[in-house]
């Protein structure tokens, strides 16, 4: 039985969470790009998806660089200051 271990690796932190809309606005400190398997955890517990959505300004990108403010459609609410982490 082996099992691998998932590593986590932290690219940037929530700042504003859209309800209506189901979608976060990330402060990235590392690239993000669509595909990636993320986890965002803060004190109400952790989500894990893959990005399928991913936008500046209403506009798709395929990555998000180091200092960008991103969007991503995220599965369940998140809180600001929710820490997100790439899982490889």
């Amino acid at each position: 039985m082996s099992a691998k271990k998932t590593k986590k690796k932290q690219v940037g932190v929530v700042t504003r969470f859209f309800s209506n809309i189901s979608v976060a606005a990330i402060k990235l400190e590392q690239p993000l790009r669509m595909g990636n398997k993320i986890s965002i955890e803060g004190p109400l517990g952790a989500i894990e998806q893959v990005i399928e959505s991913m936008q500046i300004d209403r506009k798709p990108i395929q990555q998000g660089a180091p200092g960008q403010e991103i969007a991503i459609k995220v599965k369940s609410p998140v809180r600001e200051n929710d820490k997100v982490f790439v899982l490889e």
